[in-house]
């Protein structure tokens, strides 16, 4: 059965929804009017490599046997959808169509499944140790999550690297590292059932007899999309620098035993809030995919940019790491840097936007 799946965002968003439409479901992209015009005319282009292929393939959206369309906040009916995946930078939900937007979905009860690095407050409020501590801090606009209950928000780790081209029009997406999807399990067994659908769907998928990379994988602990915290910290974080962004190569590997001692602190931190081991990634697997990401992080290029607001989860991660009494100077030290280059673009007058 085809499932109506709304997403929020048109960029990264795509590749979760040319995934969906490849498996037959039908995919809504929220987005500008520029660009959904765009979409509406010309369908989404995802480049991806396939496994024992030299070079990427572009898979258009219509030529797909899912149906696709692109809407702008306001023209949303959210009666029509059976799940939204939150696709967009956390920033973005402060924006006022955004927000009566996410009012009339928590409203209308849909499951939400989170593809941002920065865990939406009513999934952290799933874990117990997390449920009372004061992280609103770390937010854009904490009062957009208030209306949604906890159960009907889950997070999806979005592993897979991927960007838009600067050279390209907004409805290209490359990826330039295809891992999975690692999504964690509602609290209702009937959300789950969509999830573990469209799991197998995907996982079920061939082109020209070949497997297609960037799997959806559903998992019961809350705890395994959070492994992705000690590689934000670890990496993509320290691109951010007082001078010019670094790649995350570099902020990785330029000092290894740094990094395996913030990554580890990290794990550490998650361990206390309840993970199991098994629910990380170890840090060698992590900095020899680290050598691969020759660019740097998608936040540190969005400050190089002059964006006055990005995703903070360093900020996050610092504020757990201090209320459960464990700070870390280096992840203080990263805090510190980004603020510090935050504020150069507000007090030269950068604007950022949707």
């Amino acid at each position: 059965m085809a499932r109506n799946i709304l997403i929020l965002g048109a960029s990264y968003g795509s590749l979760l929804g040319t995934k969906l439409l490849m498996a037959g479901h039908n995919v809504t992209l929220v987005c500008r009017r520029k660009t959904a015009d765009l979409i509406n005319r010309e369908g989404t282009q995802v480049r991806i490599k396939l496994r024992e292929e030299p070079s990427h393939r572009a898979i258009f959206s219509r030529d797909l046997p899912g149906k696709l369309d692109a809407v702008v906040p306001q023209d949303v009916d959210v009666s029509r959808y059976d799940l939204v995946g939150l696709a967009m930078q956390e920033p973005q939900y402060a924006n006022h169509t955004i927000r009566v937007l996410m009012i009339k979905i928590a409203t209308a009860k849909l499951p939400c499944l989170s593809i941002m690095n920065m865990p939406p407050l009513p999934y952290l409020k799933r874990i117990p140790s997390l449920a009372e501590m004061d992280l609103e801090e770390a937010y854009t606009n904490a009062q957009v999550w208030e209306r949604f209950e906890p159960g009907l928000v889950s997070l999806c780790s979005p592993d897979p690297q991927a960007f838009r081209p600067p050279e390209e029009a907004a409805n290209v997406l490359h990826v330039g590292l295809a891992t999975n999807f690692k999504a964690a399990a509602f609290a209702d067994d009937a959300h789950n059932k969509i999830l573990r659908e469209l799991e197998a769907d995907i996982d079920a998928l061939r082109l020209d007899g070949q497997d297609v990379p960037v799997k959806l994988k559903v998992f019961d602990s809350p705890f395994v999309p959070l492994a992705k915290w000690s590689m934000l910290l670890t990496g993509n974080y320290r691109c951010i620098t007082l001078q010019e962004p670094q790649s995350i190569k570099d902020a990785v590997h330029r000092d290894l035993k740094l990094s395996q001692s913030i990554y580890e602190h990290v794990d550490g931190v998650a361990r206390r809030l309840g993970a199991d081991p098994a629910d990380q990634v170890p840090f060698a697997k992590y900095a020899k995919a680290a050598e691969s990401l020759l660019k740097p992080s998608s936040a540190a290029r969005a400050v190089a940019a002059g964006a006055p607001f990005i995703e903070r989860v360093d900020l996050l991660v610092k504020l757990i790491s201090h209320q459960l009494g464990v700070p870390n100077a280096e992840i203080d030290r990263t805090v510190q840097t980004v603020d510090q280059k935050l504020n150069e673009k507000i007090v030269e007058g950068g604007s950022g936007g949707l």
